[in-house]
């Protein structure tokens, strides 16, 4: 009886917090499935100070913050962004600018209709005792940072894990360290409310043949979504952001478009579970045109085969032809955002498999 009573009293207490639990977990599910919803995509223009002024200086653009700030600005305002992208990665520095007429980047997205969210990991440092790998850091004082941004506008969340392919490497040691980081970050996200992007990425730096590139990244994904599971993460209030399944840049067999899509939708279905609401696939170094050919053959072959939808978060993919053409001139502006917006609508289409 005594049992019973502490339980009863213990259901009683709880009620209220599993309410509040549930309604914020269907606050995610909305927001994941519209990150992935109408065929749109993500744009990442996450990149930190350092990679964002060593892309200003291969154009010979001057590397201020105001430069910055302007770039971010033509992207950001670029017209009819929203009829292919869904959503877009700031970076710390980018959530706090504003347009010119003094507009919060994240406030001008949601305005119109597209869903901000922020890069939340401090970056990838040497793995102490693992030569030539790598772990992804930020944990610390992340729950009050995840806090901040959400009050800024943010609604989701990414978080970036590096694993590279080589003579002996990624080792166990690594990739188990770094999908506990992920899962970890996850969950603090879905604490907060906010959709995790979790992205764990297989460098295409190296020799590595595509069969290696399949095997780690199947490895990589169950261990990931193992440590999802042990950190209690909702699996429909996420997204998964990751590599194509690719042979090495300097693997003298490069497969065909159609083969990249075969191996890529054959790992994801060995180690992705269904409950996800999408994948969106990182370009990480392909050429524009590559990244979209690559999706475009993913969602011909197999969109209406899979239980996720197939989308993409890319970043130079979408922005470097843009990049070239403003060379950081106002008189540019236009036509530069016109080629971003040529670059989004590519991808709109290649999830359509058109």
């Amino acid at each position: 009886m005594w049992l019973c009573f502490v339980y009863l009293l213990d259901a009683e207490h709880t009620g209220g917090a599993m309410q509040s639990i549930s309604k914020i977990d269907e606050q995610l599910r909305m927001t994941a499935n519209a990150m992935v919803s109408h065929d749109k995509g993500l744009l990442a223009m996450d990149e930190s100070v350092a990679t964002c002024n060593k892309r200003l200086a291969k154009q010979g653009i001057p590397q201020t913050v105001e430069t910055r700030r302007r770039w971010r600005e033509l992207m950001v305002t670029t017209p009819s962004l929203q009829e292919s992208i869904s959503a877009v990665i700031l970076f710390d520095e980018t959530i706090r600018q504003q347009t010119t007429d003094g507009k919060p980047f994240a406030q001008f997205l949601t305005d119109a209709g597209i869903i901000p969210g922020i890069k939340v990991d401090t970056g990838a440092t040497e793995m102490a005792r693992h030569p030539g790998e790598k772990i992804t850091e930020g944990l610390d004082g992340l729950r009050l940072r995840l806090a901040e941004y959400a009050g800024m506008g943010a609604r989701f969340a990414k978080w970036r894990a590096v694993i590279s392919i080589g003579n002996g490497i990624p080792s166990h040691g690594c990739i188990e360290a770094n999908a506990s980081a992920l899962a970890r970050y996850a969950a603090l996200c879905q604490e907060t409310g906010v959709v995790p992007v979790v992205e764990p990425e297989i460098i295409m730096d190296g020799e590595h043949s595509m069969q290696q590139c399949f095997d780690v990244s199947e490895k990589v994904l169950r261990t990931v979504f193992k440590e999802l599971y042990h950190q209690r993460v909702m699996l429909e209030g996420m997204i998964l952001k990751t590599n194509m399944v690719l042979p090495g840049l300097s693997c003298p067999k490069q497969e065909s478009t159609d083969d990249v899509a075969d191996a890529t939708v054959q790992c994801m279905l060995r180690a992705v579970p269904a409950a996800l609401p999408g994948i969106a696939f990182l370009s990480g170094g392909q050429s524009s045109e590559q990244a979209s050919a690559r999706l475009n053959a993913i969602n011909i072959r197999y969109k209406s085969h899979t239980p996720w939808a197939l989308s993409f978060s890319f970043a130079r993919a979408i922005q470097q032809p843009a990049m070239g053409i403003w060379n950081g001139r106002e008189e540019n502006v236009a036509a530069a955002q016109k080629a971003l917006q040529h670059r989004a609508k590519c991808n709109l289409l290649a999830r359509r498999g058109l």
